[in-house]
């Protein structure tokens, strides 16, 4: 008699759906989805949505340090020994996000060789973003790292999304995003806008010439220092 084989582990049927470990919950605008400082004992998958990644100092000083959207994780420090939260996650836009429990996603890591595989690859292409977020903070002016900044939020350079608009981004979070003030990013939008590089009315349409930013192949953009 032949034997019945396994169905092959789907990664992405795993996370569409709730089951032993894993609950999905809808999350309105703002809605904290977990705090600095709580316990860290579950990891989060976005399904929809944006999830804003901020830390506040000892100072009161905030800083947005990643923002997230459908097929990311979140809060995987837990799976590294991390007791608390380094970090506090929160919706910038109605979101549907699941929750799996540190003890159902260490089992499936272990017993799925498909899953692990792609979370590996969610790992390696986060720790690639802030190693070029780094670099951008040492080197860059504040006017590259928001042009660089609005390219990422409006994933620039992926198939068919040659001219995208983002979710409404406010100008406080852009600021927080690339380490400058509020005027500083009012300016360059102004300036980018004038220039025909981002159409911006509440939202924000990014067009690829927003890129010689970035490249500097346009004279005619000055280097801001501070």
């Amino acid at each position: 008699m032949a034997t019945k084989r396994k169905p092959a582990f789907d990664p992405s049927a795993f996370l569409a759906k709730a089951g032993s470990g894993r609950t999905i919950s809808k999350h309105p605008k703002d809605q904290l989805v977990f705090s600095q400082g709580e316990p860290a004992d579950a990891v989060f998958y976005i399904q929809k949505g944006k999830v804003k990644i901020t830390v506040v100092s000892e100072q009161g000083k905030e800083a947005v340090v990643a923002v997230l959207g459908p097929d990311e994780f979140c809060g995987e420090g837990c799976l590294a020994g991390q007791p608390r939260r380094m970090a506090t996650a929160a919706a910038m836009t109605e979101c549907e996000i699941m929750r799996l429990e540190k003890g159902a996603i260490i089992r499936i890591l272990h017993e799925e060789p498909a899953f692990s595989e792609m979370f590996v690859a969610h790992l390696l292409a986060r720790t690639i973003r802030v190693e070029e977020d780094l670099v951008d903070q040492l080197f860059n002016s504040s006017e590259k790292r928001l042009a660089r900044a609005l390219l990422l939020l409006a994933h620039f350079g992926q198939e068919g999304l040659s001219q995208p608009i983002l979710a409404k981004v406010s100008q406080e979070t852009l600021a927080g995003m690339i380490g400058t003030t509020r005027a500083r990013v009012s300016f360059f939008m102004n300036k980018f806008r004038k220039l025909g590089f981002i159409d911006y009315n509440g939202g924000i349409e990014v067009h690829s010439s927003l890129l010689s930013v970035v490249l500097h192949e346009k004279p005619h953009i000055a280097a801001d220092r501070n």
